[in-house]
């Protein structure tokens, strides 16, 4: 038997060669954000946060179509309301959609106060896209049409209850995440850039400029920050209009928040500005601020990152304590610090719970935007693994 030989045709290439050629051809090399994005969605708290997010600034930003009343509207008789039940079954029909019971109000038998009780004689069926009151979407466009609410005239739904002039709370905390929201968005942005700034600018000049960033920065720490809130507030015009007065306690909030991101870019630019790509870019004849902006701040965007996670939180808590002191935003603005004002007495608290609700939506958005700044901060951060 003749023995096979092993040599291949000629022209022909093993076939582990061609696998290996065919790999190398799908290796392709990812963006800087592809990276940073397969590390962020391995971080399930960061995705959620995220999520949560997202999902409250669509509910403030359409706040006037999703709730099912007018932020002033007052209901006669309905003052401190509880919060109604949505249920979906009746034991008289079974099962069938979502409905709640009307309200009934009554005098307790033993504390003689009034109260309100489910009444199973009147059922309120919940429907979506009902028409109810006229509003004005975003001030522009006009309608009736709102995501939920009960078709009858008498009826009413009230998920989260009423305050003490009768008032939807869930209407006016959807209003009110829209104001709340909001600074922490406009006032990081102007954090960002002043901290920035100056951070980078104390950082990589040094010297007498340094010197006076640093006493500036340390004179407004070494000042507690309520009182420094609270001062600055009052010194605002009561007469403002509400807008004016919005802008300029964001205004406000942003001149005190950016000194901690500015002591974060000074110390990574002090630490950065001596290493060989800083030498490399002045000899290819790169000026100070180009090097600044275009090869020493990406080069710690982690960090920054995490800084301004963490002042938009700090900036809602900031607007909340100021409106619930009296000193931020007055009715008839809206916003959950202005909300908390009604649960400052803890009688009110005591018989009426719900009223504490805003702070919820307050706990919940400061978590979440942690849980988002942890899990950036990790993608971000180049040494991570």
């Amino acid at each position: 038997m003749s023995q096979q030989s092993n040599k291949l045709p000629e022209g022909s290439e093993p076939s582990g060669s061609s696998q290996t050629t065919a790999a190398e051809e799908r290796i392709y090399t990812a963006s800087q954000g592809k990276l940073i994005w397969w590390k962020f969605r391995k971080h399930k708290l960061a995705i959620l946060g995220g999520i949560v997010l997202v999902l409250l600034y669509t509910l403030a930003i359409l706040c006037e179509f999703v709730s099912p009343y007018r932020v002033g509207t007052r209901h006669e008789g309905f003052e401190y309301a509880p919060p109604q039940r949505i249920r979906f079954f009746q034991p008289e029909k079974g099962l069938q959609r979502p409905f709640v019971y009307g309200l009934k109000r009554e005098r307790h038998p033993v504390t003689y106060r009034y109260r309100f009780a489910e009444d199973r004689s009147q059922v309120h069926p919940i429907r979506f896209f009902v028409r109810g009151e006229r509003y004005k979407f975003w001030g522009r466009w006009e309608t009736d049409v709102h995501l939920f609410g009960v078709a009858a005239p008498e009826g009413r739904i009230f998920l989260f209850g009423t305050d003490t002039l009768g008032r939807d709370l869930f209407t006016r905390i959807l209003y009110g995440g829209r104001v709340s929201l909001s600074v922490g968005l406009v006032g990081v942005f102007l954090t960002f850039i002043l901290g920035l700034i100056i951070g980078g600018a104390s950082g990589f000049f040094g010297g007498i400029v340094d010197e006076i960033i640093q006493r500036v920065i340390e004179l407004l720490r070494s000042i507690p920050t309520i009182p420094l809130w609270m001062a600055l507030s009052a010194a605002l015009p009561r007469d403002w209009p509400l807008v004016r007065l919005y802008f300029g306690i964001t205004i406000l909030l942003s001149l005190i928040s950016w000194t901690a991101l500015a002591r974060v870019v000074r110390g990574k630019l002090l630490s950065l500005r001596d290493e060989d790509f800083v030498m490399a870019a002045k000899l290819a004849g790169s000026g100070e601020w180009r090097i600044i902006t275009r090869h020493l701040l990406p080069s710690f965007a982690s960090h920054i990152i995490v800084s301004i996670t963490g002042t938009i939180p700090g900036m809602i808590l900031g607007e909340t304590s100021l409106s619930f002191l009296g000193l931020g935003l007055q009715p008839p603005a809206v916003s959950w610090g202005v909300l908390l004002r009604d649960a400052q007495q803890v009688v009110e608290v005591a018989h009426h719970s719900w009223l504490l609700i805003p702070c919820l939506f307050v706990i919940t958005a400061v978590l979440m935007f942690n849980f988002l700044g942890d899990g950036l901060r990790d993608a971000a951060d180049p040494y991570a693994r």
